[in-house]
């Protein structure tokens, strides 16, 4: 552990060249121009590089990718602020107290106060990554096939239950349609054919970005080009660098976002959006003026910008450690890194010892390019927020097109990403999220596999996977995700809290 933040400085002072420090500046400038216009998510403008990028040397292309995915959460913060419409998912809280705020002559202030609270965040999230990865790696080499498969449905189930809080059940729903769709093709123990119906294309499966584009990309083009609204973007910017007693009189707002969002991207599938509305509620409910919030509030667009920014470190760490990403954003750099040849998971200390401190040196790239270009093109940058949708959304379209072909170059997966956005946009019509279908495509592989090699192993007999410790704390752990949304368990739970408490006053 003692060589790891030696090793940053070292990868740092590596990725310190002309032609890096170009493709930071700009992979981070269109991060952010991706993030700020409204209907372009940072999940898309991620999987849209990951196919542009594929002939790049495998470092510089994660770092590109990096550098979108950190630039992107931070951008869904300037239409937020400016005209109270989320960039991204993950800045829907920001639009709470951002809009008032400029509203109050104070666009200026909010956007330095959510690009400072943004680079705080990411800082915080990635010091986690560097030190609790290899942590949670050492624990993962303790998982064996059976573990495995119930981590996958452990992070299918947990994903569904947070991205559709009002019913449960349709993002359960949306996990195994992923599940199955991740079953097209020849699986992987015998290479026989399943569900391939005779045609030689659908042997090779459903490819993991062709999929994500389709949607997130299509389905938001589909989705933007319904709007008729232009919003008027609020353009009276003045000054923008923040004061730093502003900054210091929320250090513990700062402090708590970034645990919350941590610990919110740890969990499978959850996300950006979610970690940012926690950090607010917590936020709003410690306050010592909560009813400011949602009036321009500097301390709740803090709290949204700091929470979803430090996810990001969280959405990571299960992904180096095991190789299950923490969020939509995370899982298309997990598909990167194993395009690229780099194998996350319990084993990737062993293959790659130091791979967890160049990632870390990366974000740090990331993260200062963000503040740099954030605090100094603030009104070049408002003016890309007036590009007309009609002109906008064709380009989107086909970069999704030349995205989806340039992985394995092949027109059927042109035809898989069509077929993905038609089905993505009455998913979101209708409240399904996609969050948990992707999750199952990326970790249906990972399930299938190792319960099949679970039942090999122990000649089908299925009992390790219900009397094997770890298994048998996911067992417990999903059936009481599954159940807490019941309501007569809830009430059960109610009703047995308060004997006990009866019980212990009366003793």
């Amino acid at each position: 552990m003692l060589m790891g933040p030696w090793y940053i400085l070292v990868e740092l002072w590596n990725l310190l060249t002309p032609l890096t420090l170009l493709y930071v500046a700009v992979s981070t400038f269109i991060g952010i121009v991706i993030g700020m216009l409204p209907g372009l998510t940072a999940t898309m403008g991620v999987a849209l590089l990951t196919g542009l990028t594929f002939g790049f040397p495998p470092k510089q292309a994660i770092l590109i990718l990096i550098c979108v995915y950190v630039g992107a959460i931070y951008g869904g913060s300037r239409s937020a602020i400016l005209l109270n419409i989320p960039g991204t998912p993950a800045n829907a809280a920001t639009c709470l107290d951002g809009f008032p705020l400029a509203q109050k002559g104070e666009a200026g202030p909010a956007i330095g106060l959510a690009t400072t609270s943004s680079f705080v965040g990411t800082v915080f999230g990635l010091l986690c990554l560097a030190f609790f990865t290899p942590l949670l790696g050492k624990i993962a080499l303790e998982f064996q096939s059976w573990e495995f498969f119930w981590l996958a449905i452990f992070g299918i189930v947990v994903c569904g239950n947070l991205t559709a809080p009002t019913d449960p059940l349709k993002g359960w729903i949306a996990g195994f349609i992923g599940l199955l769709v991740s079953l097209v093709g020849q699986e992987n123990i015998a290479a026989y054919p399943r569900f391939a119906f005779g045609s030689d294309q659908m042997r090779g499966g459903f490819a993991l970005i062709p999929v994500l584009v389709g949607v997130y990309g299509i389905a938001e083009v589909l989705g933007v080009m319904r709007e008729t609204v232009v919003p008027r973007v609020v353009i009276q910017i003045q000054k923008v660098l923040p004061r730093w007693q502003d900054l210091w009189q929320y250090r513990r707002t700062m402090l708590r976002s970034g645990v919350i969002g941590v610990i919110i991207g740890a969990i499978p599938g959850v996300g950006e959006d979610v970690a940012a509305w926690v950090s607010y509620d917590f936020a709003k409910r410690a306050s010592k003026k909560p009813e400011e919030f949602g009036k321009g509030s500097r301390e709740g667009l803090i709290a949204a910008e700091t929470g979803n920014n430090a996810c990001i470190g969280g959405a990571v760490i299960p992904v180096l450690s095991l190789a299950v990403p923490g969020s939509a954003p995370a899982a298309v750099l997990l598909a990167a890194m194993w395009l690229h040849g780099v194998r996350p998971g319990p084993l990737l200390m062993i293959e790659f010892p130091n791979y967890i401190w160049e990632v870390t040196a990366m974000f740090i790239l990331a993260s200062l390019a963000m503040l740099i270009l954030g605090l100094s093109l603030v009104r070049t940058l408002v003016k890309i927020l007036m590009v007309p949708r009609p002109i906008l959304m064709p380009i989107v379209f086909v970069l999704c097109v030349i995205g989806s072909f340039a992985i394995s170059v092949r027109i059927f997966d042109i035809w898989v990403m069509l077929a993905f956005g038609l089905l993505g946009y009455p998913m979101r019509k209708y409240n399904y999220p996609a969050a948990p279908l992707v999750l199952g495509v990326i970790l249906g592989d990972m399930a299938d596999v190792n319960f099949r090699r679970a039942l090999i192993r122990t000649a089908g007999d299925v009992t390790p996977f219900f009397t094997r410790p770890i298994s048998l704390v996911l067992v417990a752990i999903t059936l009481f995700t599954i159940l807490a949304r019941a309501q007569w368990f809830r009430r059960m739970l109610v009703v047995g809290s308060s004997r006990v408490k009866a019980s212990l006053s009366r003793g």
